[in-house]
Protein backbone atom coordinates (compact mmCIF):
# COMPACT_ATOMS: atom_id res chain seq x y z
CA UNK A 1 0.00 0.00 0.00
CA UNK A 2 1.34 3.47 -0.87
CA UNK A 3 0.87 4.79 2.66
CA UNK A 4 3.51 2.46 4.05
CA UNK A 5 6.14 3.99 1.81
CA UNK A 6 9.10 5.35 3.87
CA UNK A 7 8.78 8.60 1.97
CA UNK A 8 6.32 9.68 4.66
CA UNK A 9 9.05 9.72 7.31
CA UNK A 10 11.36 11.54 4.91
CA UNK A 11 8.61 14.05 4.22
CA UNK A 12 8.21 14.57 7.97
CA UNK A 13 11.91 15.33 8.26
CA UNK A 14 12.03 17.61 5.23
CA UNK A 15 8.95 19.64 6.13
CA UNK A 16 10.17 19.92 9.73
CA UNK A 17 13.38 21.24 8.25
CA UNK A 18 11.42 23.78 6.23
CA UNK A 19 9.80 24.98 9.45
CA UNK A 20 13.22 25.30 11.12
CA UNK A 21 14.47 27.28 8.14
CA UNK A 22 11.44 29.57 8.29
CA UNK A 23 12.07 30.34 11.98
CA UNK A 24 15.76 30.97 11.38
CA UNK A 25 14.94 33.16 8.38
CA UNK A 26 12.57 35.31 10.43
CA UNK A 27 15.15 35.64 13.20
CA UNK A 28 17.76 36.62 10.61
CA UNK A 29 15.40 39.25 9.25
CA UNK A 30 15.01 40.68 12.73
CA UNK A 31 18.77 40.96 13.09
CA UNK A 32 18.99 42.83 9.79
CA UNK A 33 16.49 45.35 11.10
CA UNK A 34 19.26 46.95 13.14
CA UNK A 35 21.18 47.47 9.93
CA UNK A 36 18.17 49.08 8.28
CA UNK A 37 17.80 51.58 11.10
CA UNK A 38 21.21 53.08 10.39
CA UNK A 39 21.31 56.31 8.33
CA UNK A 40 21.65 55.53 4.63
CA UNK A 41 23.91 57.48 2.28
CA UNK A 42 23.63 55.21 -0.74
CA UNK A 43 22.62 56.57 -4.15
CA UNK A 44 19.14 55.66 -5.37
CA UNK A 45 20.39 53.01 -7.79
CA UNK A 46 22.06 51.07 -4.94
CA UNK A 47 19.14 50.82 -2.49
CA UNK A 48 16.31 48.33 -2.19
CA UNK A 49 13.11 48.95 -4.12
CA UNK A 50 9.85 47.04 -4.29
CA UNK A 51 10.26 46.53 -8.04
CA UNK A 52 13.79 45.16 -7.71
CA UNK A 53 12.77 42.82 -4.89
CA UNK A 54 9.88 41.52 -7.01
CA UNK A 55 12.26 40.93 -9.93
CA UNK A 56 14.67 39.00 -7.71
CA UNK A 57 11.79 36.94 -6.28
CA UNK A 58 10.54 36.16 -9.79
CA UNK A 59 14.02 35.02 -10.85
CA UNK A 60 14.32 32.74 -7.81
CA UNK A 61 10.88 31.21 -8.36
CA UNK A 62 11.67 30.76 -12.06
CA UNK A 63 14.70 28.65 -11.14
CA UNK A 64 12.57 26.81 -8.59
CA UNK A 65 10.01 25.88 -11.27
CA UNK A 66 12.75 24.58 -13.60
CA UNK A 67 14.05 22.38 -10.78
CA UNK A 68 10.51 21.23 -9.98
CA UNK A 69 10.04 20.12 -13.59
CA UNK A 70 13.25 18.07 -13.39
CA UNK A 71 12.19 16.48 -10.10
CA UNK A 72 8.73 15.68 -11.46
CA UNK A 73 10.04 14.04 -14.63
CA UNK A 74 12.75 11.99 -12.91
CA UNK A 75 10.79 10.77 -9.87
CA UNK A 76 10.52 7.23 -11.30
CA UNK A 77 13.68 6.99 -13.41
CA UNK A 78 15.93 8.48 -10.68
CA UNK A 79 13.85 7.88 -7.53
CA UNK A 80 16.40 9.15 -5.01
CA UNK A 81 17.32 12.35 -6.82
CA UNK A 82 14.61 14.41 -5.12
CA UNK A 83 15.55 13.05 -1.67
CA UNK A 84 19.19 14.01 -2.13
CA UNK A 85 18.13 17.39 -3.49
CA UNK A 86 16.03 17.98 -0.39
CA UNK A 87 19.02 17.35 1.88
CA UNK A 88 21.30 19.58 -0.20
CA UNK A 89 18.61 22.26 -0.29
CA UNK A 90 18.30 22.22 3.50
CA UNK A 91 22.06 22.66 3.88
CA UNK A 92 22.08 25.52 1.35
CA UNK A 93 19.20 27.14 3.22
CA UNK A 94 21.20 27.15 6.44
CA UNK A 95 24.25 28.52 4.62
CA UNK A 96 22.18 31.33 3.14
CA UNK A 97 20.57 32.17 6.46
CA UNK A 98 23.79 32.47 8.42
CA UNK A 99 25.82 34.31 5.78
CA UNK A 100 26.44 37.91 6.78
CA UNK A 101 25.60 39.13 3.28
CA UNK A 102 23.25 37.55 0.71
CA UNK A 103 24.78 35.58 -2.14
CA UNK A 104 22.63 35.53 -5.31
CA UNK A 105 24.45 32.43 -6.59
CA UNK A 106 23.78 30.45 -3.42
CA UNK A 107 20.16 31.61 -3.25
CA UNK A 108 19.55 30.56 -6.86
CA UNK A 109 21.36 27.26 -6.20
CA UNK A 110 19.01 26.68 -3.27
CA UNK A 111 16.05 27.46 -5.51
CA UNK A 112 17.21 24.92 -8.10
CA UNK A 113 17.88 21.96 -5.82
CA UNK A 114 14.86 22.66 -3.62
CA UNK A 115 12.78 22.79 -6.77
CA UNK A 116 13.94 19.27 -7.62
CA UNK A 117 12.82 18.13 -4.18
CA UNK A 118 9.46 19.86 -4.44
CA UNK A 119 8.85 18.43 -7.92
CA UNK A 120 9.83 14.92 -6.84
CA UNK A 121 7.72 14.80 -3.71
CA UNK A 122 4.80 16.36 -5.57
CA UNK A 123 4.97 13.60 -8.18
CA UNK A 124 5.11 11.02 -5.41
CA UNK A 125 1.98 12.45 -3.77
CA UNK A 126 0.25 12.50 -7.15
CA UNK A 127 1.02 8.81 -7.67
CA UNK A 128 0.11 7.82 -4.12
CA UNK A 129 -3.14 9.76 -3.77
CA UNK A 130 -4.52 10.05 -7.26
CA UNK A 131 -4.59 12.84 -9.78
CA UNK A 132 -5.41 16.38 -8.81
CA UNK A 133 -3.87 16.60 -5.34
CA UNK A 134 -0.90 18.66 -6.55
CA UNK A 135 -3.10 21.06 -8.52
CA UNK A 136 -5.27 21.55 -5.43
CA UNK A 137 -2.21 22.21 -3.26
CA UNK A 138 -0.81 24.72 -5.77
CA UNK A 139 -4.12 26.60 -5.99
CA UNK A 140 -4.53 26.65 -2.21
CA UNK A 141 -0.97 27.93 -1.79
CA UNK A 142 -1.52 30.72 -4.30
CA UNK A 143 -4.76 31.69 -2.57
CA UNK A 144 -3.08 31.91 0.85
CA UNK A 145 -0.15 33.92 -0.55
CA UNK A 146 -2.46 36.21 -2.53
CA UNK A 147 -4.81 36.89 0.37
CA UNK A 148 -1.93 37.49 2.77
CA UNK A 149 -0.24 39.90 0.34
CA UNK A 150 -3.52 41.76 -0.27
CA UNK A 151 -4.19 42.15 3.46
CA UNK A 152 -0.62 43.30 4.08
CA UNK A 153 -0.68 45.78 1.19
CA UNK A 154 -3.98 47.22 2.46
CA UNK A 155 -2.54 47.64 5.95
CA UNK A 156 -5.07 45.31 7.57
CA UNK A 157 -2.39 42.98 8.93
CA UNK A 158 1.05 43.97 10.15
CA UNK A 159 3.95 42.31 11.92
CA UNK A 160 4.19 43.17 15.61
CA UNK A 161 6.58 42.24 18.38
CA UNK A 162 3.86 40.47 20.38
CA UNK A 163 2.58 38.47 17.40
CA UNK A 164 6.13 37.57 16.38
CA UNK A 165 6.91 36.26 19.86
CA UNK A 166 3.77 34.11 19.77
CA UNK A 167 4.74 32.92 16.29
CA UNK A 168 8.24 31.90 17.41
CA UNK A 169 6.90 30.04 20.48
CA UNK A 170 4.36 28.23 18.28
CA UNK A 171 7.09 27.35 15.77
CA UNK A 172 9.32 25.89 18.46
CA UNK A 173 6.40 23.79 19.73
CA UNK A 174 5.62 22.61 16.21
CA UNK A 175 9.23 21.68 15.53
CA UNK A 176 9.43 19.69 18.77
CA UNK A 177 6.21 17.86 17.86
CA UNK A 178 7.51 17.13 14.34
CA UNK A 179 10.83 15.78 15.62
CA UNK A 180 9.11 13.57 18.22
CA UNK A 181 6.68 12.31 15.59
CA UNK A 182 9.53 11.63 13.17
CA UNK A 183 11.39 9.66 15.85
CA UNK A 184 8.32 7.56 16.68
CA UNK A 185 7.86 6.73 13.00
CA UNK A 186 11.52 5.90 12.37
CA UNK A 187 11.85 3.61 15.39
CA UNK A 188 8.54 1.85 14.73
CA UNK A 189 6.81 3.02 17.92
CA UNK A 190 3.73 3.76 15.83
CA UNK A 191 2.64 1.86 12.74
CA UNK A 192 0.41 4.68 11.52
CA UNK A 193 1.93 6.10 8.31
CA UNK A 194 1.28 9.60 9.65
CA UNK A 195 2.51 8.89 13.17
CA UNK A 196 0.83 11.04 15.80
CA UNK A 197 -0.83 13.02 13.02
CA UNK A 198 -3.04 10.02 12.34
CA UNK A 199 -4.55 10.06 15.85
CA UNK A 200 -8.16 11.22 15.87
CA UNK A 201 -9.82 13.82 18.06
CA UNK A 202 -13.60 13.71 17.84
CA UNK A 203 -13.22 11.80 14.60
CA UNK A 204 -10.87 14.40 13.07
CA UNK A 205 -7.25 13.40 12.39
CA UNK A 206 -4.81 15.39 14.52
CA UNK A 207 -2.83 16.10 11.36
CA UNK A 208 -5.69 18.15 9.92
CA UNK A 209 -6.02 20.26 13.07
CA UNK A 210 -2.29 20.88 13.29
CA UNK A 211 -2.14 21.47 9.55
CA UNK A 212 -4.63 24.34 9.71
CA UNK A 213 -2.65 25.96 12.53
CA UNK A 214 0.58 25.56 10.56
CA UNK A 215 -0.96 27.22 7.51
CA UNK A 216 -1.85 30.20 9.72
CA UNK A 217 1.72 30.25 11.04
CA UNK A 218 3.09 30.14 7.50
CA UNK A 219 0.82 33.02 6.52
CA UNK A 220 2.23 35.11 9.37
CA UNK A 221 5.73 34.11 8.28
CA UNK A 222 4.84 35.63 4.89
CA UNK A 223 3.81 38.81 6.69
CA UNK A 224 7.27 38.92 8.28
CA UNK A 225 8.86 38.42 4.86
CA UNK A 226 6.81 41.23 3.32
CA UNK A 227 7.59 43.46 6.30
CA UNK A 228 11.30 42.74 5.86
CA UNK A 229 11.18 44.06 2.30
CA UNK A 230 8.99 47.03 3.23
CA UNK A 231 11.33 48.07 6.04
CA UNK A 232 14.35 47.62 3.79
CA UNK A 233 12.86 49.91 1.15
CA UNK A 234 11.74 52.45 3.73
CA UNK A 235 15.17 52.59 5.37
CA UNK A 236 17.09 52.60 2.06
CA UNK A 237 18.90 49.33 2.77
CA UNK A 238 21.52 48.19 0.24
CA UNK A 239 19.99 46.75 -2.93
CA UNK A 240 21.59 43.34 -2.40
CA UNK A 241 19.24 42.66 0.51
CA UNK A 242 16.43 42.29 -1.99
CA UNK A 243 17.86 38.79 -2.45
CA UNK A 244 17.37 38.15 1.26
CA UNK A 245 13.72 39.13 0.95
CA UNK A 246 13.28 36.90 -2.10
CA UNK A 247 14.91 34.00 -0.28
CA UNK A 248 12.67 34.43 2.76
CA UNK A 249 9.50 34.45 0.66
CA UNK A 250 10.64 31.37 -1.25
CA UNK A 251 11.39 29.40 1.92
CA UNK A 252 8.00 30.28 3.40
CA UNK A 253 6.04 29.48 0.22
CA UNK A 254 7.75 26.07 -0.10
CA UNK A 255 6.95 25.31 3.53
CA UNK A 256 3.34 26.42 3.05
CA UNK A 257 2.91 24.31 -0.09
CA UNK A 258 4.31 21.15 1.55
CA UNK A 259 2.05 21.56 4.57
CA UNK A 260 -1.04 22.06 2.39
CA UNK A 261 -0.04 19.03 0.32
CA UNK A 262 0.14 16.94 3.49
CA UNK A 263 -3.24 18.25 4.73
CA UNK A 264 -4.87 17.18 1.47
CA UNK A 265 -3.20 13.76 1.62
CA UNK A 266 -4.42 13.18 5.19
CA UNK A 267 -7.92 14.27 4.18
CA UNK A 268 -7.90 11.81 1.28
CA UNK A 269 -6.43 8.97 3.34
Amino acid sequence: MALNNPAFSRNEAFTSGQGAVAVAQDMSAQQLQDMYNQPATLPDRDVMTIEDSIAKSAAAFGVLLVGAAIGWLTVQSVPFLWIGAGLVGFVLALVNIFKKEPSPALILAYAGVQGIFVGGISAWYELAYGGGIVAQAVIATLVVVGVTLALFASGKIRASKKATKIFLVAMVGYLVFSLVNFGLMIFGVTDDPWGLRGAEIAGIPLGLIIGVLVVIMAAYSLVLDFDFIQQGVRNRAPRKYGWTGAFGIMVTVIWLYLEILRILAIARD
